[in-house]
């Protein structure tokens, strides 16, 4: 805390980021939204992206500031923008839900795509939801199956759970189809899938 602090007040970003961390959950001291949005927000003013998705986190959920949704998808979108897997898959929640945007599920589409495509379990469990569903694209229970399969197999209880739900909807050669598209997606690193 004292080294952070010294590198923080001299305007390195990562201590800065580290300090927002540290008062968001109370880690050696006392918890303090506040001043986790202070510190949080001076990182996030020399650019760096884990501070934008840790503000769009304070914003969506109001700590340390009041709850604004527009806010944090502006956070989350300059996060996502650098590549940064949970703002994309938090950006898809947004698209998804319509909050802080107009409710699209071709944009929230994208967002888990992207997200899902770095191996974030959450994203590919709802990929499948969406795919089952036909919320921003054609209903399509292999490929729900093979979005939940792979949440599943990336320790998404979610995901296991709507694989299993999907199955029931299917015939054995599409179950047979949805593990080999599972198979050849992981071995693509969930890219082009």
């Amino acid at each position: 805390m004292k080294w952070y602090t010294r590198a923080a007040e001299q305007g390195n970003a990562y201590a800065q980021f580290n300090l927002g961390v540290m008062y968001v959950d109370g880690e050696g001291v006392p918890q303090d939204d506040k001043t986790a949005l202070k510190w949080t927000t001076l990182a996030a003013e020399q650019g760096f992206a884990l501070a934008y998705n840790n503000l769009g986190q304070m914003y969506r959920y109001g700590r340390g500031a009041p709850q604004d949704y527009n806010t944090a998808v502006r956070w989350y979108t300059r996060a996502a923008e650098q590549g940064f897997a949970d703002a994309q898959y938090n950006l898809g929640v947004m698209y998804d839900t319509g909050y802080g945007v107009p409710q699209d599920d071709k944009t929230a589409m994208k967002w888990y795509t992207l997200a899902a495509e770095r191996g974030i379990a959450s994203a590919q469990g709802n990929l499948g939801v969406m795919y089952a569903f036909g919320e921003g694209i054609p209903k399509d229970y292999v490929y729900a199956y093979m979005w939940g399969h792979i949440a599943a197999m990336n320790g998404s209880e979610l995901g296991g759970k709507l694989r299993d739900d999907f199955e029931k909807q299917m015939t054995p050669a599409d179950i047979s189809a949805a593990q080999k598209l599972a198979r050849e997606c992981v071995s693509k690193n969930y890219k082009g899938c």
